[in-house]
């Protein structure tokens, strides 16, 4: 029953973003492995509609917060209001109290501002005026971010890039995918006809199944091995936390999962390691994250064991 759910997913999701069944493969794992996604690329290319759909598809409360330099922490978590009538303070909730948080073009935002995504995405609360405050069930965060060379930009600091699971990129569609969408009917209205495919409920247990999935010892080794690899690269400036290591195991199982086999294969972990550690690793010197190139020369030199 659960895989039966994930091809519905996949299925109707392959409807409205067109001939990027790879990348919404990688979106879907990272959700089920409760994990928050990022998405660069350039403007146009469907970040934003890729997010509105998952919401749409998993009948998601979705709040958009559009993220701009003049952006302020109290936009997204609340504020406190005085009351006259009990003379007290009354929290007024911000939007960050939703199930799905699109998180628009986060980089063009202050790192004091992104920052105020850190607690919410890694303990899923948020502490106002010394209140912790629990966020609701599920709670993804998914991000947008244009490439830093474009202006009024800001670097996302390194503590806000590792509470990622993901980072993908669309990049443009094949000729035949983007002339389907040219003479096909508006995303828009696609999505507002779309009714859900599962339930928010449903979605736990989608992620509860793929938390289940079997890791032999042995691929434990060979991820281990992957970790300990990008520490020793020069290339590096530092190599992968041990968070990492779990963020990355956790999603070789989501992927594991959603091709229906209840164990990982090397080709799991091969197939997630770019998008978990791509953000994570950054180039000695110029500090860039590490290119495609870089992650797939350490994956070649790494054997499987």
């Amino acid at each position: 029953m659960p895989q039966k759910h994930v091809v519905r997913l996949l299925e109707a999701a392959s409807q409205i973003i067109l001939g990027k069944e790879r990348e919404l493969q990688l979106a879907l794992a990272c959700l089920i492995a409760r994990g928050h996604l990022l998405i660069e690329d350039t403007p146009g290319v469907g970040k934003t509609t890729l997010a509105h759909m998952l919401a749409r598809l998993v009948g998601l409360q979705l709040q958009r917060i559009q993220f701009t330099s003049d952006l302020l922490p109290a936009d997204i978590v609340g504020v406190s209001v005085f009351d006259r009538d009990t003379h007290s303070f009354r929290f007024h909730p911000g939007p960050i109290f939703a199930q799905l948080i699109l998180a628009d073009e986060i980089n063009r935002a202050t790192p004091k501002t992104q920052s105020a995504l850190l607690e919410a995405m890694e303990e899923r609360q948020v502490t106002a005026d010394g209140t912790t405050l629990a966020l609701p069930e599920p709670f993804f965060v998914i991000a947008t971010q244009n490439p830093a060379h474009q202006i009024g930009t800001f670097p996302l600091p390194e503590s806000q890039l590792d509470r990622f699971l993901m980072r993908i990129r669309l990049g443009y569609p094949e000729p035949a995918a983007e002339r389907a969408l040219l003479m096909g009917e508006n995303r828009r209205s696609l999505l507002e006809r779309q009714q859900p495919v599962v339930t928010p409920g449903q979605m736990m247990e989608l992620q509860e199944a793929a938390s289940r999935v079997t890791v032999a010892e042995r691929l434990i080794d060979y991820l281990q091995a992957l970790i300990s690899a990008t520490r020793q690269a020069a290339e590096f400036n530092c190599g992968l936390s041990p968070r990492a290591g779990l963020a990355l195991l956790a999603a070789a199982r989501a992927r594991a999962f959603i091709e229906g086999r209840d164990h990982v294969l090397p080709e799991d972990i091969q197939t997630v390691f770019p998008h978990v550690a791509g953000h994570r690793l950054h180039l000695a010197g110029d500090g860039r994250s590490a290119p495609s190139s870089v992650l797939d020369a350490l994956l070649r030199a790494v054997p499987v064991r």
